[in-house]
């Protein structure tokens, strides 16, 4: 573990004892790291804020109580009345765009609490070092909705006929192939496959195949990336 010359000063706030209980036996073991407030609530980490000072929060997303509120409101509320302390969000959500909210808002790292308890100090070291941070299973989940957005992107502007052509173009199929297995000729495959790649601002087949992959169209990485 990297360790800091520099006294850390953590505020920690979930809900759930056994959570925080977690935490400080993690931090028991870091040199220069001390926790300087243990909230239960939103209220408690607001009032403790107010008091301490603070370089890095460590706070569940949801979480009871507190005129500031939880989740996004919280966040702002920390952010723009103590924009010098980091935010780590330690929480079970689920939903992609209420992380990227969370960020925009001023989370500065978010990690899930399916995740290895030791990234949260992974997410430490990283955000003071002013870089952002997400956690292996947030990042999994951000980047199946973007496959998902990618997919419906070319649901939107393809036709079924362009959609299918370059589907089995980014399989490996070449256009006389995918022309034979259609029953159709080489040059309405050819033209399809053009207009479908005119479509998505795609220029080359390099840049076919790797939109195919990241967008989940194939399941595979084709060997020409």
């Amino acid at each position: 573990m990297l360790a800091f010359t520099q006294r850390i000063r953590l505020a920690i706030a979930d809900d759930h004892p056994l959570v925080i209980l977690a935490i400080e036996r993690l931090i028991a073991n870091i040199p220069n790291i001390e926790i300087v407030c243990r909230a239960p609530d939103s209220a408690g980490l607001a009032e403790a804020l107010a008091s301490v000072e603070c370089d890095v929060v460590v706070m569940d997303f949801f979480m009871p109580d507190g005129k500031q509120g939880d989740g996004i409101d919280l966040i702002r509320h920390i952010a723009s009345t103590y924009p010098k302390a980091a935010i780590v969000v330690l929480s079970m959500m689920t939903d992609p765009d209420l992380i990227a909210r969370a960020l925009e808002a001023g989370a500065n790292a978010v990690v899930s609490k399916q995740d290895r308890l030791e990234l949260i100090y992974v997410a430490i070291v990283t955000v003071l070092a002013h870089e952002d941070y997400l956690g292996p299973s947030v990042r999994a989940l951000l980047a199946d909705a973007n496959a998902m957005n990618r997919a419906d992107l070319i649901r939107q502007k393809l036709t079924r006929r362009e959609l299918d052509v370059i589907a089995r173009y980014a399989k490996g199929g070449n256009v006389t192939e995918i022309a034979k297995e259609l029953g159709r000729s080489v040059k309405t495959i050819s033209a399809q496959k053009c207009a479908a790649m005119r479509k998505l601002d795609l220029s080359t087949d390099a840049e076919l195949y790797r939109f195919a992959f990241d967008s989940g169209l194939v399941k595979t990485r084709p060997s020409r990336i």
